[in-house]
C-alpha cells in the first residue's frame, strides 16, 4: 500500500487521494494539503476562471484556478524532487523543504479575485482611491484565515516560509527567513529570473484550453536545472528553450489575454462592477478574508438576475445584458507606442481623445469613450529577461555565467516591450466620431498616424442594434 517518490521517500497511499489532470496526468494529494483543499475557501477557486472573461472569445478557456493551483502544487513538488534526486545530499533537502514549496504552490492563487487580473488591476483602482491591494497579499491573509477557521494543525515554520515564497516575486516581498536554500524561493514565484512552475503550468494549460499550439517544453528545464551557489541555473544549450518560455508567454498575452474583444468585454464588466459596487459592497470585501472568499465570478449572474430598483444596479444589469447579446463596446483602432516614446509614456485617457475631436455631427463626451493600454513584455520591462539568468557549461563545471544574446543568435529580438493603445466607442453609432478623434490625437502627439490602417468603413457605418 506504499508508493515511493523519486526522492526515495515512501508514502502510504491509503492516506492520499489522486486526481487525473488533463495536463500532468495523475496528481497525488497528501493529507497535509488536503486539509486546505477540502475547505470552502479553496473550493471557491472552482468558481474563478483562470483566464477571467477570455472564455467569451475562446470558448475552451473555461478552466479554473482550482485546477491551475493543483498543477502548480504538483510541479512544485516535482521540482524539489528533481533537485533532490540529483543534488539532495549536497544541498541537504529535507521533508520540511518539500512540504513548504508544495504548500506555496497550492495556495499561491488563493487570494485572487473574480475575473483574473482585471479585478485587481482595473476595477479596484477605480473604486479604491490610492489603496494598494494585491492578490499575493490577500493569499497570505486567506491562508491565515483558513488555518484559524478550520483549526488546521501545521508546523508554524512551514506556514511562515510558504507565505514568504508566495510573496517572493512581489515588489514588497518580506525578508526571507531562510538564510540557506534560498533557491527554494525561486520555484513557485521567482523574483530573480521569473522562471517558475507557475508559468510552466499556465503556459501549457492556457495554450491547450484555447486550442493554441505551444512548442515550449518545461519538462526539459525541470530535468536539466541545477542549483549553483544557492541559485537555480540552466545549461547553456537551454538558452533558446528559456527564450521560448518568455516568447510564448508574450504571445499568449498578445493573442489571448489581451485580445481586442476580450478587452472590450472586460471594459464593460469593469463599468458594470463600478455601478454595482455601492449597492453590493464589492470593494469593501477585499479588506476582510471572511467576506472576500464569498466573492467569485458568479457575481455577474447575481447582478444580472437582481430585481432591485436601484438605478446603479439597473445600469450594471443593462451592461451585462449587452454582453449577453454581443452588443459590445466597439473596437475602433489601435497603435503601438513608438519605441522612442516608451520611456516617458503616460496613459491616454478618454479626455485626451475627446479633446482631439475637431468636427462632426456628434459631440463626444468622456463617458462615450473607453481606452485600454496593453503592456506586453518578456517579464522584465524593456530589458531582456535572459540577461538575469545564470548558466553552466555542463555537469562537470562549477562555474556559472551570463550569456549575451548575440552569442546565441542574431535572429533574437533587440527590443523587449510593446505598449498598445486601443480605443473603443461605447455605442456603435459613435465609432466614426471616436475613430476620427483618435486619429487626430495621434497626429497631434506624434506628428503622424501611428495606427496601421484606417478604421474600416463598414465598422464606421454600423448603426445601433435594434
Amino acid at each position: 500500500m506504499r508508493a515511493t517518490t523519486n526522492n526515495g521517500i515512501y508514502r502510504d497511499r491509503r492516506s492520499m487521494k489522486h486526481v487525473l489532470d488533463n495536463v500532468h496526468g495523475y496528481i497525488y494529494l497528501e493529507p497535509l494539503f488536503l486539509q486546505f483543499i477540502d475547505t470552502e475557501q479553496f473550493q471557491r477557486l472552482r468558481d474563478l476562471k483562470q483566464l477571467g472573461l477570455t472564455h467569451m472569445v475562446y470558448p475552451g478557456a473555461a478552466h479554473s484556478r482550482f485546477e491551475h493551483s493543483l498543477g502548480v502544487y504538483w510541479l512544485a513538488g516535482e521540482a524539489v524532487n528533481k533537485i533532490n534526486f540529483y543534488q539532495g545530499q549536497e544541498l541537504g533537502i529535507e521533508e520540511f523543504d518539500r512540504n513548504t514549496v508544495k504548500l506555496a504552490g497550492l495556495l499561491h492563487d488563493i487570494g485572487h479575485g473574480p475575473f483574473s487580473h482585471m479585478f485587481e488591476r482595473e476595477f479596484l483602482p477605480r473604486v479604491l482611491d490610492g489603496y494598494e491591494w494585491s492578490h499575493e497579499d490577500m493569499s497570505v491573509k486567506m491562508i491565515d484565515y483558513i488555518v484559524d477557521k478550520h483549526c488546521i494543525d501545521i508546523d508554524s515554520a512551514i506556514l511562515k516560509t510558504a507565505k514568504e515564497m508566495i510573496l517572493a516575486s512581489s515588489e514588497h516581498g518580506p525578508q526571507k527567513s531562510m538564510t540557506e536554500k534560498r533557491f527554494l524561493y525561486d520555484i513557485v514565484a521567482n523574483g530573480r529570473t521569473e522562471i517558475d512552475v507557475d508559468k510552466f503550468d499556465y503556459i501549457v494549460r492556457d495554450s491547450r484550453a484555447c486550442g493554441i499550439g505551444s512548442g515550449f517544453q518545461f519538462e526539459r528545464l525541470m530535468e536539466t536545472m541545477r542549483v549553483m551557489e544557492d541559485e537555480i541555473c540552466y545549461r547553456a544549450n537551454d538558452y533558446l528553450t528559456l527564450h521560448k518560455l518568455f516568447a510564448t508567454r508574450a504571445d499568449l498575452h498578445r493573442t489571448v489575454y489581451t485580445h481586442p474583444k476580450v478587452k472590450a468585454i472586460e471594459l464593460m464588466v469593469v463599468d458594470a462592477l463600478c455601478y454595482a459596487n455601492a449597492d453590493l459592497g464589492i470593494a469593501a470585501s477585499v479588506q476582510k478574508p471572511s467576506e472576500f472568499w464569498k466573492l467569485d465570478d458568479s457575481i455577474l449572474k447575481w447582478i444580472e438576475t437582481s430585481d432591485s430598483d436601484s438605478p446603479s444596479l439597473k445600469e450594471a444589469r443593462n451592461l451585462i445584458q449587452r454582453i449577453r447579446k454581443r452588443d459590445l463596446y466597439q473596437y475602433c483602432n489601435q497603435f503601438s507606442v513608438p519605441k522612442d516614446k516608451l520611456e516617458n509614456f503616460k496613459d491616454i485617457t478618454p479626455q485626451d481623445i475627446i479633446c482631439s475631436q475637431k468636427s462632426g455631427g456628434v459631440t463626444l463626451k468622456e463617458e462615450d469613450v473607453a481606452v485600454s493600454t496593453v503592456k506586453i513584455d518578456l517579464t522584465h520591462g524593456r530589458m531582456n529577461p535572459l540577461e538575469r539568468i545564470n548558466f553552466f557549461k555542463d555537469y562537470d563545471s562549477s562555474e556559472k555565467f551570463r550569456i549575451p544574446d548575440d552569442r546565441i543568435s542574431h535572429l533574437l529580438p533587440r527590443f523587449f516591450q510593446d505598449r498598445i493603445v486601443r480605443v473603443y466607442a461605447k455605442k456603435p453609432e459613435l465609432v466614426e466620431a471616436v475613430a476620427e478623434a483618435f486619429e487626430n490625437y495621434q497626429v497631434e502627439t506624434y506628428g503622424c498616424k501611428a495606427q496601421v490602417h484606417a478604421t474600416p468603413d463598414k465598422k464606421k457605418a454600423r448603426k445601433q442594434l435594434e
